[in-house]
């Protein structure tokens, strides 16, 4: 809380370069990149950073194969790369995974055909992933007998990526990084719009803690407010040449159902892809595809009835799963980008639309507004925003940093050295799936150290404080510094993974949780406790 109330007694004093409006994978990365590159930068976020849609994906990094069928293969060969990127410089944070894919009979496209499929995918990666494989019947019957194959037409396997862990866990990471580099940034913040004067930005921001307004100067103002772009840009008079429709995914987190670390892949009753993702000791099922017209959206019974009935329908298991078994759910909208002077529904097969994304630059005003994207193509739009700030007359000191990924090699191996001279996997608790060394080191890379420094000074800062969790005591104690965290969903739902795994009661009655929020909330432990226990 003493970083958040600091950062914000700082925003309203001088100039900055840049201001960006939303804490979502677009902010967080252009923050990150401009920040790294010498710009001064704030952000300020409504919610939580990737309170919205960055917290609700099927935590994926990849390429795009269904693009393929759109013959938007400049957009899929991008996406490759991008994957194969994050690959190289997040390697325990983004991690090669195997798609396991059975086609049934009735399908529009012949087996063999996906499979040629999969091998164009991989030459437009260059060829970085391993190999696809043709899956027979027996194979399949062999390797994961959890797949019905009753009505088998044919299967193939192929390699994309994944999240090792949440998808907002991955978004706070940049907004961190740009904090470490002199980003001024707030969660719980909101933007009630913004004019320019006299070639300056003035923003009128909304603390919605305590309601206080301050007014933000900055020579650069980007609208990277995410689904909300469109509205945000009414608020400021900026016309754009692209806008938003939107599409409703739906995931549901169940028991796990396989043992083996694959992403089992169907083509779900309405011909989208559907998967199975493995998450540690759950399984998330999904997704669905429905246009809405706003970005709020809600599980309903008709979303669950359809994830429910498809995984059944395709799966051998010893009981159907039901509402009873679902865990956690996941309910977020695709911005889906078009022409604004395309009318209606934008006049396309929306379940066609691809996630690209698109940038749309005002230079007169100096102002930008970010439409669409995925977490797959971060890199390049961060990349992309710092040459837009500076083709904008903003200096960037350090234009050639490289402002994203994890430290050097040797860095890791430095820790490592030193996690086993003092024999930290011994630590470990023993429900967990992943040694601590390892744990701690991907969450938390260079700041790891300091975890290292506090379990030698007291062993007692290991031990797993919130009991049916891996999280140790001395990382709530960093999370209270170093991550701003306002409220327990903060912690819960986006620092951490524990609402999408624990289900709500088990979270509730967990030994150890009322000492962990008097650790992040001191005096308002009981109040935060209450806030996300009782007000929903």
């Amino acid at each position: 809380m003493k970083l958040r109330k600091s950062n914000i007694q700082k925003l309203d004093k001088g100039i900055y370069d840049v201001l960006i409006i939303g804490g979502g994978i677009n902010g967080a990365v252009s923050a990150a990149s401009l920040s790294g590159k010498g710009a001064k930068v704030a952000l300020i976020e409504q919610r939580d950073f990737a309170g919205f849609t960055s917290q609700q994906s099927s935590n994926l990094a990849w390429g795009g194969i269904k693009y393929l069928e759109n013959h938007d293969y400049g957009l899929v060969r991008k996406l490759c790369l991008s994957r194969n990127r994050l690959i190289e410089n997040y390697p325990s944070r983004v991690k090669e995974i195997r798609f396991y894919s059975t086609v049934e009979k009735g399908c529009r496209f012949h087996p063999a055909f996906l499979w040629l499929g999969t091998w164009v995918y991989w030459l437009f990666g260059n060829g970085f992933t391993n190999i696809p494989r043709w899956l027979s019947r027996k194979t399949v019957q062999t390797e994961e007998p959890v797949i019905a194959t009753g009505n088998f037409y044919g299967g193939f396997e192929y390699s994309d990526a994944y999240l090792h862990d949440n998808d907002s866990r991955f978004v706070f990471q940049f907004v961190r990084t740009a904090m470490d580099r002199g980003c001024i940034a707030a969660n719980y913040l909101e933007s009630l719009g913004a004019r320019r004067e006299q070639g300056c930005w003035h923003t009128r921001a909304r603390d919605a803690l305590s309601g206080e307004i301050l007014e933000i100067r900055s020579k650069v103002l980007i609208n990277a407010t995410g689904p909300f772009v469109d509205d945000h840009n009414k608020l400021t008079g900026e016309r754009t040449e692209h806008r938003h429709l939107f599409s409703k995914g739906v995931h549901l987190i169940v028991p796990r159902i396989t043992p083996n670390h694959r992403i089992l892949t169907f083509f779900a009753d309405d011909g989208r892809l559907f998967f199975v993702i493995p998450m540690g000791v759950r399984t998330c099922i999904g997704t669905t595809d429905t246009r809405v017209s706003s970005p709020h959206t809600e599980v309903t019974d008709e979303d669950r009835n359809f994830v429910l009935d498809n995984i059944n329908r395709r799966l051998n298991l010893a009981q159907p799963l039901t509402k009873a078994d679902v865990i956690s759910e996941r309910c977020g909208v695709r911005p889906l980008v078009i022409k604004s002077s395309t009318g209606g529904d934008g006049g396309n097969d929306w379940l066609q639309m691809s996630r690209k994304h698109e940038i749309d630059i005002d230079r007169q005003q100096a102002h930008i507004s970010i439409f669409g994207g995925k977490l797959t193509d971060c890199i390049n739009v961060g990349d992309e925003i710092s040459e837009i700030v500076f083709g904008m007359g903003i200096e960037l000191p350090h234009r050639e940093y490289k402002w994203y990924g994890e430290p050097h090699p040797s860095v890791r191996e430095e820790y490592m050295h030193q996690a086993k001279l003092m024999n930290l996997d011994s630590y470990t608790s023993p429900e967990s799936i992943e040694s601590l060394s390892s744990r701690l080191w991907r969450r938390y890379d260079q700041q790891a150290f300091e975890l290292l420094a506090e379990i030698r000074e007291d062993p007692r800062q290991a031990e797993v404080l919130i009991k049916g969790t891996d999280y140790i005591r001395c990382e709530i104690r960093l999370a209270k510094h170093q991550e701003m965290i306002t409220k327990l969903e903060d912690f819960l739902r986006r620092r951490s993974k524990i609402a999408l795994v624990v289900r709500r009661e088990d979270i509730r009655q967990a030994e150890g949780l009322m000492e962990a929020c008097e650790i992040l909330f001191g005096n308002l432990s009981r109040e935060k406790y209450e806030e996300y226990f009782l007000c929903r």
